[in-house]
């Protein structure tokens, strides 16, 4: 089990990098965006019970996903609901209402808005644990939870994962989003000796 102090940690860290997203966010677009992460969630894949899919959404989500390495590996994902995916991409593209190419525009607009948070994230991680971690290109895919879990990024029984809300405020709206770090065996353990390294 995760101590206090290191889960206060962690929520710090990517609260810090959901603020630096939305400081980019809103000079590419120009609108007043804020992001935050009201609710935090760190457990074991196949502990996840029906409250925390049901956090996630049992529908079909629109994924971003990006795997990292170095002292500690795993895959950070951005996931929205379909409908929320489509009313971000809306407010974001300026697109109205369907066109031919919709379906590429909201492929491209999602996995801009991904790169930015998830890099956010991550580098927020990484620079306050002075960490040295590398990514691979993003990814986007489509499919409820358990199909997510079982695809290319495989999640294990045993890997941790991090399931932080994410609300998106824009223009009075609020979008809700997921965001997920899933930490390969032993990772999360050497996450938080590097946060207790940092805290001696």
């Amino acid at each position: 089990m995760i101590d206090k102090d290191s889960r206060d940690a962690i929520t710090e860290m990517i609260n810090i990098g959901v603020g630096r997203a939305a400081g980019i966010l809103n000079e590419i677009t120009g609108s007043n965006i804020k992001l935050r992460v009201p609710h935090l969630h760190i457990i074991r894949f196949g502990d996840l019970s029906d409250a925390h899919i049901n956090l996630m959404g049992k529908e079909r989500l629109s994924t971003i996903m990006q795997e990292f390495h170095g002292n500690f590996s795993g895959t950070t994902s951005l996931a929205f609901s379909e409908e929320s995916a489509a009313s971000l991409v809306k407010l974001l593209s300026g697109e109205s209402g369907p066109t031919p190419d919709m379906d590429t525009v909201q492929v491209e607009t999602l996995k801009e808005v991904g790169n930015i948070i998830i890099n956010a994230v991550m580098g927020s991680i990484s620079n306050v644990l002075a960490e040295n971690l590398v990514f691979t290109l993003p990814e986007y895919c489509e499919g409820n939870i358990t199909e997510i879990a079982s695809g290319r990024h495989a999640i294990k029984p045993d890997d941790w994962i991090i399931l932080a809300q994410t609300q998106f405020l824009i223009e009075s709206m609020s979008i809700e989003g997921m965001i997920l770090l899933v930490l390969e065996v032993g990772s999360l353990d050497r996450l938080v000796q590097s946060i207790h390294q940092q805290q001696s």
